[in-house]
């Protein structure tokens, strides 16, 4: 049997019948919180992400992370049989996720408008590359593309070098945050209605919230913001610096009192009385000079001297760091922000913890992403099924 749930989010219960990365993160944050998240997997092989990334001992850790908190079943839905069960488990759910091309549930006879008719109150999130509609909504994409149409790859770089897509996940992180708050919109709105409603979600839509209002300034100004490296167009210093061992350090002073600061502690009072130096977007123009003014500075002295420095003046820095830095940083450890939680295969491991900190309610991380159909006999034995039922769904390839 699973750990008892509580928090914030106990007595929703989450019907995931999605793959990979952007969708089922979307229901680790609900499982996080305390809600029921049965994640449905193919009884052969089950979600590809047991596949994704690196393994110790024959453990998939990306499936340690995602597919923790949750209860794992195994169903095919394009056996008419699986069809069955899966309209047993959406009767009273508050949620159903899923990230098939569009028009795969309809063919199975389980789209939106057929399972509300079964349940009225039910959320239906559909997270696809391209929406539900529109001339590429039929194509099949993975994050990459939205990093590239996006316009997040385009800008990121430098200036003299090809555009560079993130080393990880971007979309599909970014996009499963925004899942998980459209389905606690719909389900805020259902607390007026009683009803539930369809969520729609595009992948290569994911990304432009985070670009700033590029779209408004190349409708407005006709700018299209370009490649930059560490920079910024709105504010200097803004960059990272290298130290006298080797290391770097993130400097960036977003307000004109901490920007004089920095100059001040760089040992660079002329360039503070500037009469460009009042004003960040001035300040932007002429980051070169001062670049240089700071990464002489830096370039003098240890990261631990700079990092003090800067806190005695007021100035803000931050090591880049490595995760081996992140894990054993204070104030990472003072927040809590790792989780580390047995698992039956591996033992004591780490992993990011909840994303926010509730004082009444607050998540938990209770257990690491299960085994293929580990919860089927309890989460089929609750829908009444008999064990000769289970056997024959069994040998039907169903679970």
């Amino acid at each position: 049997m699973t750990q008892p749930r509580g928090g914030a989010l106990a007595g929703i219960k989450v019907i995931d019948a999605s793959s990979l990365i952007a969708a089922p993160l979307a229901s680790t944050f609900l499982a996080d919180f305390g809600a029921d998240v049965i994640k449905l997997e193919h009884p052969r092989g089950g979600d590809s992400l047991r596949n994704h990334g690196r393994q110790k001992d024959g453990e998939p850790l990306w499936w340690k992370y995602l597919g923790r908190n949750k209860r794992c079943i195994t169903l095919y839905l394009g056996h008419p049989r699986g069809q069955e069960v899966f309209r047993q488990l959406v009767r009273d759910a508050d949620v159903v996720l899923e990230n098939y091309r569009p028009g795969t549930m309809e063919r199975w006879g389980l789209g939106y408008d057929a399972l509300c008719q079964l349940n009225p109150a039910l959320v239906m999130a559909r997270v696809t590359g391209f929406g539900q509609q529109g001339p590429w909504a039929g194509r099949v994409a993975f994050g990459s593309l939205a990093e590239a149409m996006s316009g997040f790859a385009y800008r990121n770089g430098y200036p003299d070098q090809p555009p560079v897509l993130p080393p990880f996940g971007l979309a599909d992180t970014v996009t499963g945050i925004i899942t998980a708050f459209a389905i606690m919109t719909a389900l805020w709105a259902r607390q007026a209605t009683g009803l539930g409603q369809q969520v729609d979600l595009a992948m290569i839509e994911s990304l432009l919230p985070l670009l700033e209002p590029q779209i408004l300034e190349y409708d407005q100004l006709g700018t299209i913001m370009e490649r930059i490296g560490n920079t910024s167009t709105m504010n200097a210093p803004r960059n990272a610096y290298r130290t006298s061992d080797g290391r770097y350090v993130a400097i960036s002073c977003s307000t004109q009192s901490t920007a004089e600061r920095m100059m001040l502690l760089a040992g660079r009072p002329d360039l503070v009385e500037e009469p460009w130096y009042a004003a960040a977007h001035e300040r932007a123009a002429h980051a070169a000079v001062i670049d240089q003014a700071i990464g002489d500075w830096v370039g003098k002295l240890t990261l631990e001297d700079v990092l003090r420095a800067c806190e005695e003046a007021g100035a803000p820095a931050g090591a880049i760091q490595s995760v081996a830095e992140v894990v054993e940083h204070p104030q990472y450890q003072a927040l809590r922000s790792v989780a580390c939680v047995d698992d039956p295969k591996l033992g004591p491991v780490r992993m990011p913890n909840v994303q926010f900190r509730l004082s009444r309610t607050p998540g938990s991380v209770r257990w690491t992403g299960p085994s293929l159909g580990a919860h089927n006999a309890e989460v089929y034995g609750a829908l009444g099924l008999s064990a000769t039922e289970l056997q024959e769904l069994r040998e039907l390839g169903v679970i």
